[in-house]
């Protein structure tokens, strides 16, 4: 399907196709350290939740 839509650009609109197709790895480089910070930032938010429920779980299994 992804392919279809680029040959459909690429027909009706060849410069933005080619410029997008330069432009999309530069701008996935420049966000991959905004996704690697929201994947930490999750998994710290995880772990807190995780460290103040467990009394709570532990006393659940009682």
């Amino acid at each position: 399907m992804g392919c279809l839509l680029w040959a459909i650009l690429f027909v009706l609109c060849w410069p933005l196709a080619l410029l997008f197709l330069f432009l999309y790895p530069i701008l996935w480089l420049l966000l991959l350290p905004f996704r690697l910070l929201g994947f930490t930032v999750a998994f710290i938010l995880e772990f807190v939740w995780d460290v103040v429920t467990l009394p709570f779980r532990i006393i659940r299994r009682i």
